[in-house]
């Protein structure tokens, strides 16, 4: 099982300035969710640039989980990819921290794909960026389960890491989120377009949903 991985970048200003969780509390939280992952045997999937799916990419490759998936825009020819080069090449143990690499073509079409990876997505905390993966993954699914009139498209035609299917599930960490919910009108989208929506309260609540979804 693949789950992809998406949240806040800038650490600092979410996690320590705007949900007020203190640094080691914050990195004691990210320890036991690399180690649910771990122990869960799942193959995680991010984007290698700064931020909380890096830090906890970097603790499961220490604690030897099964595989780590960079998601990359290789082909972009509007921003490039340079400001990622560091993560890319990142190293944990003397090994590179990516098993391998899928190129996503460009930004834009990244954006639109991200979220739908993997088998689940694992929603770290609201900003832009995760908002705007999160949403575009439910409308896309939206496209790909023929919830718009006129469209219907298998996601493998769309791009062909994609691995969203009928059992498509979004698990969303609550302790990272101010009042730790989604709104209500993503819910309700959310679960108009059949997708399964699990609220995480803590990494050993996250370890038991995903065996659940394993054994599914």
């Amino acid at each position: 099982m693949r789950l992809s991985l998406i949240g806040p970048g800038d650490i600092e200003f979410h996690y320590q300035n705007l949900l007020g969780i203190p640094k080691k509390q914050f990195e004691s939280e990210l320890e036991k969710i690399a180690k649910a992952l771990v122990d869960s045997n799942v193959e995680i999937e991010f984007l290698p640039d700064r931020g909380v799916s890096l830090e906890i990419a970097k603790l499961y490759k220490q604690k030897h989980g099964k595989r780590v998936i960079g998601a990359i825009p290789k082909s972009d020819k509007t921003f490039g990819i340079e400001h990622l080069k560091e993560h890319i090449e990142a190293k944990v143990n003397g090994k590179p921290l990516f098993d391998e690499t899928v190129d996503t073509e460009n930004w834009f079409k990244h954006d639109l794909i991200k979220g739908l990876l993997g088998e689940a997505t694992l929603y770290l905390g609201s900003s832009p960026g995760t908002n705007g993966e999160l949403n575009y993954a439910v409308y896309l699914y939206k496209l790909m389960t023929g919830n718009k009139k006129g469209i219907e498209i298998a996601g493998k035609y769309i791009h062909p890491e994609i691995r969203a299917g009928k059992d498509y599930t979004i698990f969303v960490y609550s302790p990272f989120l101010i009042g730790g919910i989604l709104k209500k009108e993503d819910e309700e989208y959310i679960r108009k377009f059949n997708i399964n929506l699990i609220y995480i309260k803590n990494p050993e609540q996250l370890k038991e949903e995903l065996k659940k979804f394993k054994n599914n």
